[in-house]
């Protein structure tokens, strides 16, 4: 087996969106993060709140939010999951991925370890990242800094050796004292050290510790459990009055729809989000909805840009809820020897041009079994589009909503100038059984023809006169 331990540092401020100025995080009056300008100012974790503002007084204060840092955790976890299926929580900032068995799927352990990193930096997060035979000693490794990988358990002396014992958790103070009077600051100086001593001195955790860290004893962890439905809520630092500004927190939710949506091999044609308000209004919801169900975290999020640029807020939002329960099994698919992937490359343009134009504004057609060329045809969603029709003659995709009416010179039909017949007629005679609503009973000679700006239509005469009824591309 092969563990990777993400350590989140930053997670206490992770939480609050990204600023430039100055930002910490603080409880009890103690500085527990801080961002690059922060500590560019001087700023480090542990100082005191007022020794901070005294090293930069416009700095922004945030109060920590042990819920949001575990709400963002859980979303970490759940997209964690696109990489592995083997996810357990380690602690209040760590995550553990069971990595052995999917090294070849993403190309190996380097290409695999860049696209964890990749992943977290486009969700404007930071991890640590400890690579170790067993559990424990990835999180030491973690704790450390140390993101040089130990890939054999026989390394493992060798490479916990240099840490310091502080990466072992649950010392009492009264322990660390007795530690610094034995001269031990090493986990190497307290691997040197006799099993019954330890246990006598520290009790029957550390030797265990020890012991399970270089892989002698089993160390089971409680596997993350996955929601079988999708329904992650995540809490805004502060209320929000404009569309745009929803990206920040919204993207995270997809990040971990992706991952969620990865492990299942499925994926999804609708989703939903929830916009919370205060004072007890309703929740707004916002629908985005693609046209083949997909996985892809770059289509989910081009599709919420979109929607977002065009839609207004009816009142500032304070929590956001990201909703999926109608995940599809994604289906295999074979490589196309004569271009068919064209077809595949026109579901992220009719995604856009839905985000941008609504959802009545783009949708597929399905041929119906009808005669009649305005009746052949009907609306449906992209996905049902197809269909077989009634064989006929040339016939242009391009219809008139209603056929118009052309003017005649010398019994010769004109539309900007005299029209030549190329092909025809077709006669058309159909309808008899329906009214006037449904098409109703016509009788129709459709011809090819052509005028002197070179344009191709597709015109017919009846018992009222010429009319054009459609245009060849």
């Amino acid at each position: 087996m092969l563990w990777l331990c993400l350590r989140f540092p930053c997670l206490a401020l992770e939480v609050f969106p990204p600023e430039s100025e100055p930002a910490v995080v603080v409880a009890l009056q103690r500085v527990q993060a801080v961002n690059e300008a922060a500590q560019a100012a001087g700023i480090q974790p542990g100082l005191r709140l007022a020794s901070a503002l005294a090293l930069a007084p416009g700095l922004q204060v945030h109060e920590r939010q042990p819920a949001r840092e575990a709400a963002w955790l859980h979303m970490l976890a759940c997209w964690s999951e696109a990489f592995t299926p083997q996810v357990s929580l380690a602690a209040e900032d760590e995550l553990l991925l069971e990595i052995g068995g999917c090294l070849r799927l993403f190309g190996g352990l380097p290409a695999l370890r860049e696209r964890v990193r990749a992943g977290l930096v486009e969700q404007g997060s930071f991890a640590l990242q400890g690579l170790a035979p067993t559990p424990l000693a990835a999180q030491w490794l973690a704790r450390a800094g140390v993101e040089a990988p130990c890939l054999g358990a026989d390394e493992l002396p060798a490479a916990l050796g240099p840490l310091p014992v502080q990466v072992i958790d649950g010392f009492t103070q009264a322990q660390q004292r007795t530690l610094a009077a034995l001269g031990v600051r090493s986990l190497g100086d307290l691997l040197a050290l006799p099993a019954a001593g330890l246990q006598r001195r520290f009790g029957a955790g550390l030797p265990l510790q020890l012991a399970q860290a270089l892989g002698e004893r089993p160390d089971p962890r409680e596997a993350f459990v996955f929601p079988e439905v999708f329904a992650e809520r995540l809490e805004l630092p502060a209320k929000v009055s404009e569309a745009a500004m929803l990206l920040f927190a919204l993207r995270r939710l997809l990040a971990a729809l992706a991952g969620w949506l990865a492990a299942r091999a499925s994926g999804l044609s609708t989703c939903r989000i929830l916009l919370e308000h205060e004072d007890g209004l309703t929740a707004s919801e916002l629908a985005l909805s693609f046209a083949e169900p997909t996985a892809d975290l770059a289509r989910f999020e081009r599709v919420l840009r979109e929607r977002l640029e065009h839609y207004r807020l009816t009142a500032p939002v304070w929590r956001v809820q990201l909703l999926a329960d109608e995940a599809q099994p994604l289906a295999g698919r074979s490589l196309g020897l004569f271009g068919q992937e064209a077809a595949q490359a026109l579901a992220p343009v009719i995604e856009r041009l839905r985000a941008r134009l609504g959802e009545a504004a783009v949708h597929g057609l399905a041929c119906v079994a009808d005669h009649r060329p305005e009746c052949a045809s009907r609306a449906v969603p992209e996905a049902q589009a197809g269909g077989s029709a009634v064989a006929a003659g040339l016939r242009p995709l391009w219809l008139l909503p209603r056929p118009q009416a052309l003017g005649e010179r010398a019994g010769v039909p004109q539309h900007e100038g005299a029209i030549l017949r190329l092909a025809g007629p077709e006669r058309i005679e159909s309808g008899w059984w329906s009214d006037a609503g449904q098409g109703g009973d016509v009788t129709r000679d459709y011809f090819v023809a052509s005028n002197p700006r070179g344009e191709w239509l597709w015109v017919f005469r009846d018992a009222q006169g010429w009319w054009l009824h459609g245009v060849f591309a």
